[in-house]
């Protein structure tokens, strides 16, 4: 028998269901069902938390569950169809509001598509409109692009023009300028196979960058999934926007630094603090009390905006927007102010005022790239500051290891992301995720400490790391937990490249060069035969032979596995440093385009680094290497 209190929330939802037509009905369902991840028939705190992300917003525990009790009746801790409908018709039909409806209402922004095993997915308009206004005007001018812009904003225009890969190869480019030598790009391609060859070269190159890409692959771009190249735009776009907030690229941005603060670990904070201290430091320097901390509610009233600008373009820039009661006649105001100095860029008066987080992140940084508004170091301050950036980022060639190891931890699909090496594999849950995903089962989760407040848990982590790695048969003598804790550069380098080696390794256990499981040695005949059965001369000796610098050993490996890759036309006789970087360049791009993953960069191969090498060699023949336990043949 029914309560009096069920039959209330029955009738309800029979009042509800009379008040929507049929094609609203399943339009909220799709809503329900893309909050429901696992099919249950209930939205739970977990998913209301995926929702949130996807929205650009985070919650803490107790506000998830406030939301869920704002809307379960029943206190069954999860909110059924009859609740989720209930509360949308208490929303349209009552006026009434809560933290949930608000949530639904900026879901409902989204667009839902029907994804792979009928799985439910959004992606947001106003991303489509900004991105595509992005590229029109980036790519715009590139002879390359003729026939695919201007990409139509209230279309589907991008989805169908980006998928045989070439506005997303230039847009690469345009990020993070040489990443892909477009001589090995198919610029006009006509089928199926160059268009696959492109989206490789997107994928791979995507990685290379630092993107998250997992499962993601070129027939999601054939296919034209909105959420899934929304998302790789987006991560392209925010690498070039990032790319030069570090204190290396713009030492001027010392001047953020707070009393008493070390530069280190200055230097060590995300790109997106920095921008909210730069901000902020600006609205100090204007006068104004307003702050912000966060992209989202801190600027909807675009009072805080207005005043960022009129102090980065004195004189150009007004606060006569502040004037206006309307915030939508707000925001505009304020963006025809950054129209003068051409930062009008990625939100519209409607994304101000929503809060939408990614395209206020872009509008910010992009004011930051292009007017800083900071001065920079005197020699007297640099002097007195004892700057040191050699110290802080270490040489050269360090650096780029630490960059190639990086990537690699982050295409192994680690969340959350690696951003410093050094600094985030400290408390050891990153390496030991590193080794699950290696060796699948090796880390017994019950021994780890999931969270670190102090230096000693910390370090229980990093020996268990240090003894995982010698289970695995490395060599990590003099190697201590406290080494990684204390962010010893050398040690951890040392420990990753092992790792990185073993992955490569475990790769090729399923190949065998006469007879023999492949190591360094296996690695090196299969690659002087492969390019000696394909009529080439060259020959390399070790992984730090010499010889490698001008990547001709490199291009005929290629054009040994498959023939039409290299066209020789172009390569050059590597007799400077300008021919051999052109064609170690040539080369890396064109091991993307044929599915190799990658991390090494073009000064790796000149200055022939040998565990880069090696990477390269062990990537090819992942690729192409024979898998019936013959010797590898042509």
């Amino acid at each position: 028998v029914c309560s009096s209190d069920l039959h209330r929330r029955c009738a309800m939802s029979a009042a509800a269901q009379q008040a929507f037509t049929a094609e609203e009905l399943d339009g909220f369902r799709a809503h329900f069902d893309a909050f429901d991840l696992d099919g249950s028939g209930a939205i739970d705190q977990a998913e209301v938390s995926n929702v949130m992300t996807k929205i650009g917003e985070t919650v803490s525990k107790k506000q998830l569950e406030d939301m869920i009790r704002a809307v379960d009746t029943d206190q069954s801790g999860t909110v059924e169809w009859n609740e989720f409908l209930d509360m949308i018709y208490n929303l349209h039909h009552k006026g009434e509001s809560n933290e949930f409806s608000r949530v639904f209402t900026k879901h409902v922004e989204l667009n839902v598509v029907e994804g792979k095993g009928n799985a439910k997915h959004t992606y947001s308009n106003e991303e489509k409109i900004a991105f595509c206004d992005h590229i029109n005007s980036t790519l715009g001018a590139d002879a390359d692009c003729e026939g695919l812009l201007p990409l139509n904003p209230e279309s589907d225009d991008l989805f169908q023009k980006v998928s045989n890969g070439v506005l997303l190869i230039k847009l690469i480019n345009a990020s993070v300028p040489g990443t892909i030598d477009e001589r090995a790009m198919n610029k006009k391609p006509k089928n199926a196979f160059t268009i696959r060859e492109n989206g490789n070269l997107v994928i791979n190159s995507a990685k290379a960058i630092g993107c998250h890409v997992v499962n993601v692959g070129a027939e999601d771009l054939e296919e034209g999934a909105p959420h899934l190249i929304l998302g790789l735009i987006w991560q392209i776009v925010k690498m070039g926007l990032f790319a030069q907030i570090t204190l290396q690229d713009c030492p001027y941005l010392f001047r953020l630094l707070e009393e008493g603060e070390e530069l280190d670990v200055f230097s060590r904070m995300p790109p997106e603090h920095i921008l909210i201290r730069w901000f902020n430091y600006h609205l100090k320097e204007a006068g104004w009390e307003g702050r912000v901390h966060n992209f989202t509610t801190d600027i909807k009233d675009s009072k805080n905006y207005t005043v960022l600008l009129s102090q980065l373009a004195q004189g150009v820039c007004t606060r006569e927007p502040l004037a206006l009661e309307d915030p939508m006649a707000r925001a505009e105001a304020m963006l025809e102010n950054a129209a003068l100095i051409n930062c009008r860029k990625f939100v519209t008066a409607s994304d101000v005022c929503k809060g939408h987080p990614k395209l206020n992140l872009a509008f910010v940084a992009n004011l930051f790239n292009t007017h800083p508004g900071l001065e920079p170091p005197t020699e007297e301050e640099v002097e007195k500051m004892n700057i040191d950036f050699k110290d802080l980022y270490g040489d050269e060639s360090d650096s780029r290891e630490e960059r190639a190891f990086r990537m690699w931890i982050n295409a192994l699909g680690l969340e959350p992301q690696v951003r410093n090496l050094f600094e985030d594999t400290r408390d050891g849950l990153v390496l030991l995720k590193m080794f699950d995903k290696i060796s699948p089962g090796i880390v017994d989760w019950r021994k780890v400490n999931l969270q670190c407040p102090n230096k000693f848990k910390k370090v229980e982590n990093c020996n268990y790391v240090v003894l995982l790695g010698k289970q695995l048969k490395f060599s990590l003598v003099g190697i201590g937990g406290s080494d990684i804790v204390d962010g010893n550069k050398k040690l951890t380098l040392s420990l990753i490249w092992q790792a990185m080696k073993y992955n490569l390794t475990e790769n090729l256990k399923n190949l065998k060069v006469n007879g023999k499981t492949v190591d360094d040695a296996g690695m090196l005949q299969w690659a002087n035969t492969k390019v000696a059965q394909s009529g080439k001369q060259t020959k390399m000796a070790k992984f730090n032979d010499s010889s490698l610098s001008n990547s001709h050993f490199f291009l005929d490996l290629l054009a040994a596995c498959d023939k039409r890759s290299v066209d020789y036309d172009v390569v050059q006789a590597g007799e400077n440093e300008e021919q051999k970087s052109d064609n170690a360049k040539y080369a890396i791009t064109l091991a993307r385009k044929m599915g190799c993953t990658v991390f090494l960069l073009w000064e790796d191969i000149v200055e022939v680094k040998p565990k880069m090498t090696l990477t390269f060699v062990a990537e090819v023949m992942r690729v192409y290497g024979n898998l019936d336990g013959s010797e590898p043949s042509q």
